[in-house]
């Protein structure tokens, strides 16, 4: 087993501003992280470097010889990458954004090639995008859910509505009647016999809505399993069947006619939309770029 440089710099910044949560913002980690690499190097190292107390890591003996054995060595490696890091300053950034499939097909695709930074997507389940942010994998993740990392922060920017959409070629005439008669359990009972979309990776729509304006749990399969809500609105575009999106993704086809909006619900299923980040970042224009683009296409 080696020396980890990133325990070292770790450990020279908890020595130096004296708390752990201090130390995560200097380094832009999370605090957990911070915890990580310390134990590790204190696993290596066979000792004991900090007195842990309530409001300050007290450094021991044998931290305070590591931290004068070590400091002037990392001292000449940063100011060696900062002198040949140089040029890379006129390189492009990176930025890494966590959102679903749907979302960056409908706001971000089209701007890409106008971004004067590089962009990273990365898809997958709200919590893992919560960790993966709070561990400086992503910079800014799109979510209808906040975590309780102490590191990240959340903005509310948008409302996405759940709704029940149509086939334009679907005849609804007997549900809408239902539904205008406020006869629930009989249009629930008629919606179940119909041909149903849905995808695979997020039944949650379906579910929520169902319960929250029929009162109980979505009793029958959707016919067709595809793989987003992008394919649901092909699917359903001059077509027959029923699904339950996000009026965000629906809104063009519906406004085109391909589509039609069947019931909102008495009261609306509405999720808020965050934009999810560090306290601290590096990249605080580029993220401000991006959410603006974001908040301007919603």
């Amino acid at each position: 087993m080696k020396w980890n440089l990133e325990w070292l710099r770790t450990f020279k910044a908890i020595y130096e501003t004296g708390t752990l949560s201090a130390a995560a913002q200097e380094l832009f980690i999370s605090q957990p992280g911070v915890s990580l690499h310390l134990n590790s190097l204190e696993a290596f190292t066979g000792h004991r470097l900090f007195d842990r107390s309530a409001r300050r890591m007290v450094p021991t003996e044998k931290g305070k010889i590591l931290y004068n054995y070590i400091i002037d060595p990392l001292k000449k490696l940063e100011t060696g990458e900062q002198h040949f890091h140089k040029r890379a300053l006129d390189e492009r950034i990176t930025i890494s954004i966590g959102m679903c499939f749907e979302t960056f097909q409908y706001t971000l695709e089209e701007h890409i090639a106008q971004l004067p930074f590089n962009l990273i997507i990365k898809f997958g389940e709200y919590p893992q995008m919560q960790q993966d942010l709070d561990n400086g994998l992503l910079d800014l993740i799109i979510t209808p859910q906040k975590g309780n990392q102490q590191n990240l922060i959340y903005e509310a920017f948008s409302k996405e509505r759940i709704v029940l959409i149509a086939g334009c070629q679907t005849d609804t005439a007997d549900v809408e009647v239902l539904l205008q008669d406020s006869k629930i359990k009989e249009a629930s009972q008629l919606l179940k016999k119909q041909l149903w979309y849905s995808t695979a990776a997020d039944m949650d729509h379906l579910r929520n809505f169902w319960s929250t304006h029929f009162g109980e749990h979505p009793d029958f399969s959707p016919n067709y399993i595809v793989p987003n809500i992008s394919s649901i609105i092909r699917c359903l575009s001059n077509n027959k069947g029923f699904s339950i999106v996000p009026d965000f993704l629906c809104a063009e086809a519906i406004a085109s006619g391909k589509i039609k909006l069947v019931w909102e619900g008495q009261s609306p299923v509405e999720n808020t939309l965050y934009f999810g980040t560090r306290k601290k970042t590096m990249y605080q224009e580029e993220i401000s770029q991006l959410e603006t683009l974001l908040q301007e296409k919603w």
